[in-house]
């Protein structure tokens, strides 16, 4: 078909020559396009963080939105919503959202890297971090690991001490908005330092555990810690 006959088609096509013309790619995933930046690509590249490590870990490049990655969608209800803080701790919880945002929320900003290969700068969260959670709910001295439970029985694990950072948080919101289904509504976990498939979707529990537990991708081949600047993909 002729660009002429087709306005959208021909509008899609001078807006990805103006992006190729600056320095900008796009690439289609999950029916959308995603511009890759090279020009911020390279000033992340430039960029060292306060660890004095790189902002943007090998083998990665900036896109400008937050990519949808799959899964299986929970229920995006609000209205519905629960949240389990359970396993070793003194007092579980179950807070449906209006027990969330009566905490407190915090907003953060964080890059988003992912196992395949894009990372978000910049992303603004709302929500509550793990590390308030925890102490609401008593943790125990005998915690090492936490296991973000997901809909339809999606797990991740990640280690105590990473896991109560002050930029890791259960998400409700992104850049101002609620998040979209797509992106794990009505909450997700937010993990900045480890591969976004430690960030679970969907969130519907947080379990406390005193040995660790391999999630969905760990007991499928994916590394079981998922360091990005260790490129830690894969086991």
């Amino acid at each position: 078909m002729d660009d002429r006959s087709d306005p959208c088609r021909s509008i899609a096509r001078r807006e990805f020559l103006m992006r190729a013309a600056s320095g900008t790619v796009l690439t289609a995933l999950a029916g959308g396009l995603y511009a890759i930046s090279d020009h911020l690509t390279s000033e992340a590249k430039a960029q060292t963080r306060d660890d004095g490590r790189p902002r943007l870990p090998p083998g990665q490049r900036v896109i400008e939105q937050l990519k949808p990655m799959g899964g299986v969608p929970g229920d995006p209800s609000r209205a519905s919503f629960r949240l389990k803080v359970h396993g070793e701790v003194e007092s579980p919880l179950e807070l449906d959202f209006a027990g969330l945002l009566a905490m407190s929320p915090v907003t953060r900003r964080s890059d988003v890297h992912c196992v395949t290969g894009w990372s978000v700068l910049d992303a603004k969260w709302k929500g509550l971090t793990i590390k308030a959670l925890a102490e609401r709910a008593g943790l125990r001295p005998s915690a090492r690991h936490v296991i973000f439970e997901g809909a339809a029985g999606y797990t991740a694990n990640v280690r105590l001490r990473e896991a109560l950072a002050d930029d890791v948080m259960v998400a409700w919101e992104l850049d101002d908005h609620p998040l979209r289904r797509q992106h794990g509504a009505p909450v997700r976990a937010v993990v900045p330092d480890l591969y976004f498939w430690k960030s679970s979707k969907w969130l519907t529990g947080i379990r406390f555990v005193s040995r660790d537990q391999p999630g969905y991708w760990e007991t499928r081949g994916y590394h079981n810690h998922a360091d990005p600047w260790k490129e830690e993909r894969y086991g």
